[in-house]
């Protein structure tokens, strides 16, 4: 995770910023500093890296690459507002023992990319190009599903998919989703794939239901995605809800907040 040490709307570059609504900064720093609390009452260990000034979306360290087992994909980000980033989660990721692939291709790291056990979860439309698709397949030895995003208000794949369960390549993955995000030949991929997956009302992904972190028991997710929450609940997971109210701002919440490092 980064500190929202610099968190603010400065630029539009998604249907969800808007340069008249400014983020409460005190707020923002305390919802973040729940969210941190919450994944360590749930005994997970959380690594901070240090924000960089002028890098007000540095705190959606989700988009700073994916990391499977001890490699790691970095990212190429679209826009030049965010283009520092790819280079400082990468000096991270390498500081801290992780064989990093250099992209050539623009991706928007696990914004876009969902790493499941047996398979990688890929967006494109928006961020991430299909190029980059196959250079994460290459770089982390997993095979890559692609998947059209085809609604702007849901221009990363971890906006429109919750991975409830990843399976760890022996058990079918559990999966969450908003079909409207998607085009016609990626919803039948998807239904194809994950016949029993929960589908997302149009409301909860509104209210970034689905970006989501679930570590295959409880699933920490936005305040405001109740009929999400009692979905995931009736599967049998333990939801834990979190207000993230500001980032909301920005077109990002719990998920957006959070790198996961797989093993």
């Amino acid at each position: 995770m980064c500190t929202p040490s610099h968190f603010e709307i400065a630029y539009a570059i998604n249907p969800w910023m808007d340069l008249d609504t400014p983020v409460d900064v005190e707020r923002a720093r305390l919802q973040w500093e729940v969210l941190r609390n919450t994944y360590l009452s749930l005994g997970h260990r959380v690594d901070l890296i240090d924000p960089l000034p002028g890098q007000p979306d540095m705190v959606f360290a989700a988009n700073g690459g994916l990391v499977i087992g001890g490699r790691a994909y970095g990212a190429r980000f679209r826009f030049a507002e965010r283009s520092a980033e790819g280079g400082a989660y990468a000096a991270w990721l390498t500081t801290h023992g992780y064989r990093v692939t250099e992209p050539t291709r623009t991706n928007e790291g696990e914004g876009d990319f969902l790493a499941l056990g047996a398979m990688i979860l890929a967006g494109t439309g928006f961020r991430t190009s299909l190029d980059a698709h196959i250079e994460a397949a290459d770089a982390l030895d997993r095979p890559v599903v692609s998947l059209e995003l085809v609604d702007p208000r849901f221009y990363h794949l971890d906006v429109a998919i919750a991975v409830l369960d990843d399976g760890n390549g022996e058990t079918p993955a559990d999966i969450a989703y908003y079909p409207g995000a998607f085009s016609p030949h990626s919803r039948r991929t998807l239904r194809d794939l994950f016949p029993d997956a929960i589908l997302c009302s149009e409301d909860d992904a509104l209210v970034l239901g689905l970006n989501a972190v679930s570590d295959g028991h409880h699933v920490v997710l936005p305040s405001a995605a109740t009929g999400l929450a009692e979905a995931v609940r009736r599967r049998g997971y333990t939801p834990v809800p979190v207000d993230l109210s500001e980032f909301m701002k920005s077109g990002g919440s719990v998920k957006c907040c959070t790198m996961e490092l797989h093993r």
